[in-house]
Protein backbone atom coordinates (compact mmCIF):
# COMPACT_ATOMS: atom_id res chain seq x y z
CA UNK A 1 0.00 0.00 0.00
CA UNK A 2 1.41 3.39 -1.10
CA UNK A 3 2.34 5.30 1.98
CA UNK A 4 0.73 9.04 2.26
CA UNK A 5 3.16 12.06 2.24
CA UNK A 6 1.05 15.16 3.64
CA UNK A 7 2.36 18.32 5.27
CA UNK A 8 2.97 18.43 9.10
CA UNK A 9 2.04 20.68 12.01
CA UNK A 10 4.75 23.28 11.81
CA UNK A 11 4.06 24.96 15.04
CA UNK A 12 1.21 25.87 17.25
CA UNK A 13 -0.16 28.54 15.48
CA UNK A 14 0.94 27.70 11.86
CA UNK A 15 -2.68 26.86 10.16
CA UNK A 16 -1.27 26.45 6.33
CA UNK A 17 1.77 26.88 4.37
CA UNK A 18 2.88 27.95 0.78
CA UNK A 19 4.08 25.64 -1.49
CA UNK A 20 7.37 26.59 -2.79
CA UNK A 21 8.99 23.82 -4.59
CA UNK A 22 9.24 20.29 -4.81
CA UNK A 23 12.83 19.30 -4.34
CA UNK A 24 12.20 15.91 -6.48
CA UNK A 25 10.23 15.02 -10.02
CA UNK A 26 6.70 13.11 -10.01
CA UNK A 27 7.72 9.46 -10.88
CA UNK A 28 11.43 9.59 -9.13
CA UNK A 29 12.73 6.96 -6.66
CA UNK A 30 13.24 8.89 -3.06
CA UNK A 31 14.45 7.24 0.43
CA UNK A 32 13.02 7.98 3.68
CA UNK A 33 14.06 11.26 4.89
CA UNK A 34 15.00 12.31 2.04
CA UNK A 35 13.88 16.35 1.55
CA UNK A 36 10.83 16.08 -1.10
CA UNK A 37 9.06 19.58 -0.66
CA UNK A 38 10.01 23.04 0.46
CA UNK A 39 7.12 24.87 2.22
CA UNK A 40 6.76 28.42 4.04
CA UNK A 41 5.26 29.45 6.46
CA UNK A 42 4.42 33.78 7.78
CA UNK A 43 8.21 33.38 8.90
CA UNK A 44 10.24 30.44 7.94
CA UNK A 45 10.89 27.82 5.18
CA UNK A 46 10.82 24.41 5.76
CA UNK A 47 11.32 20.81 4.07
CA UNK A 48 9.15 17.95 4.20
CA UNK A 49 11.10 14.81 4.03
CA UNK A 50 9.91 11.06 2.30
CA UNK A 51 8.31 9.00 5.19
CA UNK A 52 8.64 5.78 3.05
CA UNK A 53 11.44 4.57 0.19
CA UNK A 54 9.59 4.20 -3.32
CA UNK A 55 8.73 5.92 -6.24
CA UNK A 56 6.48 9.46 -5.62
CA UNK A 57 3.28 10.07 -7.32
CA UNK A 58 2.11 14.33 -6.82
CA UNK A 59 -0.80 15.37 -5.98
CA UNK A 60 -2.27 18.31 -7.91
CA UNK A 61 -0.83 20.85 -5.76
CA UNK A 62 2.24 22.96 -7.26
CA UNK A 63 4.59 25.88 -6.01
CA UNK A 64 2.89 28.84 -5.02
CA UNK A 65 -0.63 26.91 -3.53
CA UNK A 66 -1.53 27.53 -0.45
CA UNK A 67 -2.07 23.98 1.53
CA UNK A 68 -3.56 23.22 4.77
CA UNK A 69 -2.00 21.52 7.32
CA UNK A 70 -2.30 17.86 7.14
CA UNK A 71 -3.19 17.67 3.63
CA UNK A 72 -1.96 14.94 1.72
CA UNK A 73 0.39 16.54 -1.36
CA UNK A 74 1.88 12.63 -2.72
CA UNK A 75 1.84 9.09 -2.60
CA UNK A 76 4.91 6.62 -1.91
CA UNK A 77 4.67 3.29 -3.64
CA UNK A 78 5.12 1.44 -6.07
CA UNK A 79 5.61 2.93 -9.94
CA UNK A 80 2.39 1.62 -10.93
CA UNK A 81 0.51 4.06 -8.04
CA UNK A 82 -0.81 6.36 -8.40
CA UNK A 83 -2.24 9.94 -6.56
CA UNK A 84 -6.14 9.93 -6.64
CA UNK A 85 -8.38 12.29 -5.10
CA UNK A 86 -9.60 10.95 -2.65
CA UNK A 87 -6.30 10.55 -0.62
CA UNK A 88 -6.66 14.51 -0.33
CA UNK A 89 -9.65 13.22 2.05
CA UNK A 90 -9.90 10.94 5.18
CA UNK A 91 -13.11 8.66 5.72
CA UNK A 92 -14.45 8.92 9.33
CA UNK A 93 -16.60 5.64 10.75
CA UNK A 94 -18.02 5.22 14.07
CA UNK A 95 -21.45 2.89 14.92
CA UNK A 96 -23.02 2.21 17.56
CA UNK A 97 -25.36 0.65 16.02
CA UNK A 98 -23.76 -2.55 15.44
CA UNK A 99 -22.59 -5.08 17.96
CA UNK A 100 -19.60 -6.19 16.70
CA UNK A 101 -18.93 -4.05 14.03
CA UNK A 102 -16.79 -5.68 11.47
CA UNK A 103 -12.99 -4.40 10.81
CA UNK A 104 -12.09 -2.24 7.91
CA UNK A 105 -10.90 -3.42 4.65
CA UNK A 106 -7.29 -4.11 4.37
CA UNK A 107 -7.08 -0.97 1.65
CA UNK A 108 -8.31 1.13 3.97
CA UNK A 109 -7.23 1.05 7.20
CA UNK A 110 -8.37 4.67 8.24
CA UNK A 111 -11.29 4.37 8.35
CA UNK A 112 -14.20 4.50 11.16
CA UNK A 113 -17.89 4.76 11.05
CA UNK A 114 -19.81 7.53 11.51
CA UNK A 115 -22.87 7.14 13.81
CA UNK A 116 -26.10 8.43 11.74
CA UNK A 117 -29.17 7.19 11.21
CA UNK A 118 -27.93 4.19 9.12
CA UNK A 119 -23.82 2.66 8.93
CA UNK A 120 -22.30 5.11 5.70
CA UNK A 121 -18.88 6.13 4.93
CA UNK A 122 -18.91 10.06 5.24
CA UNK A 123 -15.47 11.67 4.25
CA UNK A 124 -14.16 14.45 5.69
CA UNK A 125 -10.30 16.24 4.93
CA UNK A 126 -7.65 16.39 7.70
CA UNK A 127 -8.61 20.51 7.64
CA UNK A 128 -11.98 20.27 8.94
CA UNK A 129 -11.44 17.32 11.28
CA UNK A 130 -8.90 19.57 12.95
CA UNK A 131 -11.17 22.37 12.83
CA UNK A 132 -14.36 20.40 14.61
CA UNK A 133 -11.66 19.16 17.22
CA UNK A 134 -10.39 22.86 18.05
CA UNK A 135 -14.21 23.48 17.96
CA UNK A 136 -15.43 20.89 19.47
CA UNK A 137 -17.91 19.87 17.35
CA UNK A 138 -19.56 16.05 17.38
CA UNK A 139 -19.10 14.99 13.99
CA UNK A 140 -21.85 12.97 14.09
CA UNK A 141 -24.40 15.81 14.47
CA UNK A 142 -23.34 17.40 11.61
CA UNK A 143 -24.88 17.17 8.02
CA UNK A 144 -22.88 16.62 5.39
CA UNK A 145 -23.63 18.44 2.18
CA UNK A 146 -20.49 18.26 0.11
CA UNK A 147 -19.88 15.39 -2.27
CA UNK A 148 -23.98 14.94 -2.96
CA UNK A 149 -24.19 14.16 0.97
CA UNK A 150 -21.57 12.15 0.80
CA UNK A 151 -18.73 14.87 2.35
CA UNK A 152 -18.73 16.96 5.45
CA UNK A 153 -17.18 20.18 4.09
CA UNK A 154 -15.75 23.75 5.92
CA UNK A 155 -19.63 25.03 6.21
CA UNK A 156 -20.95 22.16 7.06
CA UNK A 157 -18.85 22.51 10.84
CA UNK A 158 -19.32 26.50 10.84
CA UNK A 159 -23.39 25.85 10.66
CA UNK A 160 -23.05 23.85 13.23
CA UNK A 161 -21.15 26.00 15.17
CA UNK A 162 -23.04 28.68 14.57
CA UNK A 163 -26.32 27.30 16.46
CA UNK A 164 -24.98 27.22 19.91
CA UNK A 165 -22.65 30.40 19.32
CA UNK A 166 -22.31 32.48 22.26
CA UNK A 167 -21.58 35.92 23.20
CA UNK A 168 -19.36 37.14 26.00
CA UNK A 169 -20.64 40.09 28.77
CA UNK A 170 -17.87 42.52 27.74
CA UNK A 171 -18.15 41.59 23.79
CA UNK A 172 -22.17 42.18 24.21
CA UNK A 173 -21.35 45.85 25.55
CA UNK A 174 -18.93 46.98 23.39
CA UNK A 175 -21.02 45.61 20.32
CA UNK A 176 -23.99 47.63 21.69
CA UNK A 177 -22.23 50.96 22.35
CA UNK A 178 -21.19 50.47 18.44
CA UNK A 179 -24.40 49.89 17.02
CA UNK A 180 -23.25 46.17 15.80
CA UNK A 181 -25.82 43.72 15.19
CA UNK A 182 -24.93 40.44 16.69
CA UNK A 183 -27.01 38.78 15.11
CA UNK A 184 -25.74 39.23 11.78
CA UNK A 185 -21.99 38.96 13.07
CA UNK A 186 -23.06 35.34 14.12
CA UNK A 187 -24.09 34.89 10.86
CA UNK A 188 -20.70 36.19 9.16
CA UNK A 189 -18.01 33.00 10.23
CA UNK A 190 -17.10 33.76 13.37
CA UNK A 191 -16.62 30.63 15.30
CA UNK A 192 -17.06 29.31 18.89
CA UNK A 193 -17.96 32.28 21.59
CA UNK A 194 -18.02 35.59 20.13
CA UNK A 195 -15.56 37.94 21.90
CA UNK A 196 -14.17 41.15 22.90
CA UNK A 197 -11.70 41.25 20.33
CA UNK A 198 -13.77 39.71 17.08
CA UNK A 199 -16.24 43.05 18.01
CA UNK A 200 -12.73 45.23 18.02
CA UNK A 201 -12.04 43.70 14.56
CA UNK A 202 -15.64 44.08 13.64
CA UNK A 203 -15.20 47.85 14.65
CA UNK A 204 -11.68 48.40 13.28
CA UNK A 205 -12.60 46.84 9.98
CA UNK A 206 -15.31 49.93 9.72
CA UNK A 207 -12.75 52.28 9.21
CA UNK A 208 -12.04 53.34 5.31
CA UNK A 209 -9.30 52.66 3.24
CA UNK A 210 -8.10 55.79 0.96
CA UNK A 211 -9.27 55.18 -2.63
CA UNK A 212 -6.43 54.25 -4.66
CA UNK A 213 -6.67 57.15 -7.37
CA UNK A 214 -5.38 55.71 -10.85
CA UNK A 215 -2.71 57.48 -12.89
CA UNK A 216 -2.08 60.34 -10.18
CA UNK A 217 1.34 58.60 -8.94
CA UNK A 218 3.39 56.12 -10.85
CA UNK A 219 3.66 52.60 -9.53
CA UNK A 220 7.69 51.69 -9.65
CA UNK A 221 6.96 48.28 -7.82
CA UNK A 222 3.40 46.18 -6.36
CA UNK A 223 4.91 44.35 -3.29
CA UNK A 224 2.00 41.91 -2.42
CA UNK A 225 0.59 42.03 1.06
CA UNK A 226 1.32 38.55 1.80
CA UNK A 227 3.39 36.20 4.26
CA UNK A 228 5.19 38.34 6.58
CA UNK A 229 4.07 41.45 5.31
CA UNK A 230 0.99 40.67 5.43
CA UNK A 231 1.09 39.47 9.49
CA UNK A 232 3.48 42.33 10.49
CA UNK A 233 0.90 44.73 8.71
CA UNK A 234 -2.19 42.51 10.53
CA UNK A 235 -0.17 42.95 13.98
CA UNK A 236 1.13 46.39 13.70
CA UNK A 237 -2.85 47.36 13.04
CA UNK A 238 -4.52 45.35 15.69
CA UNK A 239 -1.79 46.83 18.57
CA UNK A 240 -2.36 50.82 17.22
CA UNK A 241 -6.56 50.45 17.12
CA UNK A 242 -6.84 48.24 20.42
CA UNK A 243 -4.62 49.28 22.65
CA UNK A 244 -4.52 52.80 25.10
CA UNK A 245 -1.22 53.51 24.96
CA UNK A 246 0.95 55.84 26.21
CA UNK A 247 5.59 56.31 25.75
CA UNK A 248 7.57 57.40 28.30
CA UNK A 249 11.31 58.45 27.86
CA UNK A 250 14.47 58.60 29.68
CA UNK A 251 17.75 59.21 29.83
CA UNK A 252 20.33 57.34 31.47
CA UNK A 253 24.08 57.83 32.02
CA UNK A 254 25.65 54.46 30.72
CA UNK A 255 29.10 55.28 31.32
CA UNK A 256 29.77 52.72 33.90
CA UNK A 257 27.69 49.98 31.76
CA UNK A 258 30.23 50.96 29.11
CA UNK A 259 33.07 50.62 30.68
CA UNK A 260 32.11 47.09 31.97
CA UNK A 261 30.84 45.98 28.54
CA UNK A 262 34.31 46.14 26.88
CA UNK A 263 35.67 45.30 30.25
CA UNK A 264 33.51 42.20 29.76
CA UNK A 265 34.75 41.28 25.99
CA UNK A 266 38.11 41.58 26.71
CA UNK A 267 37.70 38.74 29.47
CA UNK A 268 35.08 35.97 27.99
CA UNK A 269 35.19 36.75 23.98
CA UNK A 270 37.05 34.20 23.31
CA UNK A 271 36.17 31.71 25.78
CA UNK A 272 32.52 32.60 24.79
CA UNK A 273 32.90 32.27 21.08
CA UNK A 274 31.15 36.32 21.05
CA UNK A 275 31.23 39.70 22.42
CA UNK A 276 28.63 40.60 24.95
CA UNK A 277 26.23 43.38 23.30
CA UNK A 278 23.92 45.58 24.47
CA UNK A 279 20.89 43.97 23.88
CA UNK A 280 22.21 41.16 25.71
CA UNK A 281 22.85 43.31 28.62
CA UNK A 282 19.94 45.44 28.47
CA UNK A 283 17.77 42.09 28.15
CA UNK A 284 19.26 41.11 31.19
CA UNK A 285 18.79 44.05 33.06
CA UNK A 286 14.91 43.51 32.09
CA UNK A 287 14.77 40.47 33.21
CA UNK A 288 15.41 41.88 36.45
CA UNK A 289 13.17 44.79 36.76
CA UNK A 290 10.52 42.47 35.17
CA UNK A 291 11.21 40.46 38.59
CA UNK A 292 11.22 42.93 40.56
CA UNK A 293 8.31 44.58 39.36
CA UNK A 294 5.73 41.64 38.18
CA UNK A 295 3.03 43.46 36.79
CA UNK A 296 4.98 44.83 34.12
CA UNK A 297 4.86 41.29 32.79
CA UNK A 298 1.51 40.87 32.12
CA UNK A 299 -1.07 40.60 30.13
CA UNK A 300 -4.81 41.99 28.94
CA UNK A 301 -7.23 38.66 29.11
CA UNK A 302 -10.76 38.74 28.74
CA UNK A 303 -11.80 39.96 31.63
CA UNK A 304 -8.96 39.52 33.99
CA UNK A 305 -5.59 41.35 33.55
CA UNK A 306 -3.01 38.46 34.10
CA UNK A 307 0.63 38.83 36.24
CA UNK A 308 3.01 35.82 34.34
CA UNK A 309 4.85 33.31 36.29
CA UNK A 310 7.76 33.18 33.62
CA UNK A 311 9.95 35.76 32.12
CA UNK A 312 10.03 35.39 28.29
CA UNK A 313 11.86 38.16 26.18
CA UNK A 314 11.16 38.67 22.91
CA UNK A 315 14.29 40.72 20.98
CA UNK A 316 12.97 42.32 17.37
CA UNK A 317 15.32 41.71 14.46
CA UNK A 318 15.41 42.99 11.37
CA UNK A 319 15.63 40.33 8.59
CA UNK A 320 15.65 40.85 4.58
CA UNK A 321 12.31 38.50 4.92
CA UNK A 322 10.78 41.43 7.70
CA UNK A 323 10.57 41.95 11.61
CA UNK A 324 10.48 38.96 13.56
CA UNK A 325 10.72 38.92 17.36
CA UNK A 326 12.61 35.62 18.01
CA UNK A 327 11.56 34.82 22.46
CA UNK A 328 14.12 33.37 24.24
CA UNK A 329 12.19 31.55 27.30
CA UNK A 330 12.36 31.97 30.93
CA UNK A 331 15.03 34.64 29.79
CA UNK A 332 15.64 35.40 33.88
CA UNK A 333 16.97 31.85 34.32
CA UNK A 334 19.23 32.14 31.84
CA UNK A 335 23.20 33.87 32.54
CA UNK A 336 24.34 36.68 30.49
CA UNK A 337 26.42 33.77 28.43
CA UNK A 338 23.31 31.42 28.10
CA UNK A 339 20.86 34.16 26.71
CA UNK A 340 23.80 35.46 24.27
CA UNK A 341 24.36 31.96 22.41
CA UNK A 342 20.58 31.52 22.36
CA UNK A 343 19.79 34.76 20.70
CA UNK A 344 22.27 34.64 18.09
CA UNK A 345 21.37 31.22 17.16
CA UNK A 346 17.61 32.34 16.84
CA UNK A 347 18.82 35.26 14.90
CA UNK A 348 20.62 33.36 12.84
CA UNK A 349 17.69 31.17 12.08
CA UNK A 350 15.36 33.70 11.80
CA UNK A 351 17.90 36.02 8.65
CA UNK A 352 18.10 32.56 7.07
CA UNK A 353 14.70 31.32 7.36
CA UNK A 354 14.75 28.30 8.80
CA UNK A 355 13.16 29.62 12.57
CA UNK A 356 10.66 27.24 13.57
CA UNK A 357 7.25 29.11 14.59
CA UNK A 358 6.93 28.37 18.13
CA UNK A 359 10.42 30.29 18.26
CA UNK A 360 8.49 33.07 17.27
CA UNK A 361 5.52 32.82 19.76
CA UNK A 362 4.51 33.44 23.65
CA UNK A 363 6.87 36.64 24.65
CA UNK A 364 5.89 38.11 27.57
CA UNK A 365 7.76 41.98 27.43
CA UNK A 366 9.86 42.52 23.99
CA UNK A 367 12.72 44.76 23.37
CA UNK A 368 13.83 46.67 20.09
CA UNK A 369 17.01 48.82 19.46
CA UNK A 370 17.52 50.48 16.52
CA UNK A 371 20.94 52.27 18.11
CA UNK A 372 23.22 50.51 15.69
CA UNK A 373 21.24 52.80 12.75
CA UNK A 374 22.04 56.02 14.93
CA UNK A 375 18.64 56.36 15.85
CA UNK A 376 18.51 58.00 19.54
CA UNK A 377 14.91 57.45 20.56
CA UNK A 378 11.65 56.31 18.74
CA UNK A 379 8.31 55.16 19.83
CA UNK A 380 7.84 51.07 18.71
CA UNK A 381 4.56 49.31 18.45
CA UNK A 382 3.93 47.37 21.42
CA UNK A 383 3.29 43.40 20.44
CA UNK A 384 0.35 42.00 21.83
CA UNK A 385 -0.77 40.58 23.85
CA UNK A 386 2.08 42.02 25.93
CA UNK A 387 1.75 44.76 28.19
CA UNK A 388 5.25 46.93 26.85
CA UNK A 389 8.10 47.46 25.14
CA UNK A 390 11.17 49.24 25.79
CA UNK A 391 13.01 50.77 22.69
CA UNK A 392 16.74 51.22 23.10
CA UNK A 393 18.72 53.91 21.21
CA UNK A 394 22.01 54.96 20.32
CA UNK A 395 24.50 55.57 23.33
CA UNK A 396 25.84 58.93 22.63
CA UNK A 397 28.73 60.66 24.31
CA UNK A 398 27.43 64.28 25.51
CA UNK A 399 28.87 66.91 27.72
CA UNK A 400 26.80 66.83 31.25
CA UNK A 401 26.75 68.36 34.44
CA UNK A 402 28.40 66.21 37.09
CA UNK A 403 27.77 68.36 40.45
CA UNK A 404 29.36 70.96 39.64
CA UNK A 405 31.58 70.39 36.99
CA UNK A 406 31.00 69.55 33.06
CA UNK A 407 32.08 65.98 31.84
CA UNK A 408 31.42 63.90 29.04
CA UNK A 409 29.43 60.73 29.88
CA UNK A 410 28.17 58.39 27.96
CA UNK A 411 24.18 59.24 27.67
CA UNK A 412 21.54 56.60 26.87
CA UNK A 413 17.89 57.53 25.81
CA UNK A 414 15.46 54.70 26.61
CA UNK A 415 11.38 54.76 26.13
CA UNK A 416 9.27 52.23 27.19
CA UNK A 417 5.65 52.12 25.14
CA UNK A 418 3.07 50.60 27.80
CA UNK A 419 -0.57 49.80 27.17
CA UNK A 420 -2.67 51.98 30.09
CA UNK A 421 -5.04 49.07 29.50
CA UNK A 422 -2.83 47.15 32.00
CA UNK A 423 -0.28 49.43 33.36
CA UNK A 424 -0.69 53.27 35.24
CA UNK A 425 1.92 55.60 34.66
CA UNK A 426 3.31 55.72 37.89
CA UNK A 427 4.30 52.08 38.04
CA UNK A 428 5.63 52.24 34.68
CA UNK A 429 7.54 55.08 35.62
CA UNK A 430 9.11 52.85 38.51
CA UNK A 431 9.96 50.40 36.41
CA UNK A 432 11.45 52.50 33.99
CA UNK A 433 13.53 53.99 37.21
CA UNK A 434 14.27 51.32 38.51
CA UNK A 435 16.07 50.33 35.19
CA UNK A 436 18.23 53.48 34.67
CA UNK A 437 19.11 52.90 38.71
CA UNK A 438 20.57 49.37 37.54
CA UNK A 439 22.22 51.00 34.45
CA UNK A 440 23.76 53.96 36.14
CA UNK A 441 25.61 51.17 39.15
CA UNK A 442 25.48 47.96 37.50
CA UNK A 443 25.84 44.60 39.66
CA UNK A 444 28.55 43.51 37.62
CA UNK A 445 28.92 39.91 39.37
CA UNK A 446 25.04 39.73 38.68
CA UNK A 447 24.89 40.71 35.61
CA UNK A 448 28.25 38.40 34.31
CA UNK A 449 27.05 35.49 36.16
Amino acid sequence: MAEELYIPKLGQTVEQVTIIDWLVKDGDQVSQGQPILEVETDKAVFTVDATADGVIHFGPYRAGDVVPNLTVVAVIGLAGDKFTAGMEATTLVESKEAAAPEPAPAAQPEQLFLETEKVRQTFISPREKKLAAEKQVDLSKVTPTGGGGMRIVERDILKAIEKGIKVSPVAARIAQEAGLDLDQMRGSGLQGEITKSDVEEVIKSRVPVPAVVEGVEEVSQRIPLKGIRALIAERMSASVHSTARFTLFIEVDATRLVRFREDLKTRVEKEWGFAPSYNDLIAKIATFALRSHPYMNARLAEDAIEHLASIHIGMATDTERGLMVPVIRNADKKNLRQFGSEFRELVEKARNGRIHPDDLQGGTFTITNLGMYDILTFVPVINLPEAAILAVGKITPKPVAVGDAIAVRQMWMLALVVDHRVVDGGPAAKFLQWIKAYIENPDEQQLSN
